[in-house]
């Protein structure tokens, strides 16, 4: 009796020691997980795109703030973005689709900027304009990227806004996208970039394989360039934030760790 006594002592002493090296490990990893995420659009749409991607990390614990840019210039936006970190508790993971990749960039050195997710988005170098890039391969059939109205403002074609930019959505839902559109300032493309923190920070993107606003040769030469992690999405549009937000999420989680 008392043999298999001091076995089961010995047994529940593993098995707590087990137990305690577990809730340590777990208690690690949470206090490690960057909890602030700051999602930043593109042109020709808003912040409230994000809503799907929004939902998915609000469950998981995520305080998520989506800055609402006004698409006036780099330096409105970047103002806005700056803003919106500044009121971070902690450090956060930094979100950009398209447009709103260059406007990550922008204030990517910021001190609170612990990681950065490129959403099929625009990837210069620091004191490169968007444009450098746009100009590196041609624009594909279904791009309806408008030249600048007489306001110097950008809009999208109403008539390819489906097929450009959100084929993988319903047709209704991206005829609602067109017609709620926000045009971007032309100018703000030609504006060159005054910081890369991609170089010392952890960067990830997304191409999502079926875009046809940027091409995706475009996002794979930006990141290769960069040694951005890469996932691909296959099929996914320009849309890709709105129509596959769960794949966008996980990128947003792998960066958050």
């Amino acid at each position: 009796m008392k043999t298999i006594s001091k076995k089961l002592r010995l047994l529940l002493s593993a098995m707590a020691a087990l137990l305690f090296s577990a809730t340590i490990a777990a208690a690690q990893h949470t206090a490690t997980r960057i909890q602030n995420v700051v999602l930043v659009h593109g042109a020709f749409v808003d912040g409230s795109g994000w809503k799907g991607v929004y939902d998915i990390l609000i469950k998981k614990g995520y305080h998520v703030t989506i800055a609402q840019i006004p698409l006036s210039s780099l330096q409105d936006d970047a103002a806005v973005v700056k803003k919106a970190l500044d009121r971070q508790n902690g450090p956060a993971v930094l979100v950009g689709h398209s447009w709103g990749g260059t406007v990550i960039t922008e204030v990517s050195a910021h001190p609170k900027v612990a990681s950065l997710v490129y959403v099929t988005a625009f990837q210069p170098d620091n004191g490169e304009p968007t444009t450098k890039w746009i100009a590196t391969a041609p624009a594909l059939p279904e791009n309806g990227i408008l030249p600048p109205d007489k306001d110097g403002l950008v809009y999208y074609d109403r008539g390819k806004f489906h097929a450009g930019f959100a084929a993988d959505l319903p047709p209704a839902q991206a005829l609602f996208m067109a017609d709620a559109q926000k045009p971007i300032a032309a100018a703000s493309f030609a504006t060159p970039v005054t910081a890369a923190a991609w170089h010392h920070k952890p960067t990830f993107g997304i191409v999502p394989t079926a875009d046809k606003s940027i091409n995706p040769v475009i996002l794979r030469n930006m990141f290769r360039r960069s040694g951005t992690k890469v996932a691909e999405i296959k099929g996914a549009s320009h849309a890709v934030f709105v129509s596959h937000p769960k794949e966008v999420a996980n990128v947003i989680i792998a960066a958050s760790r």
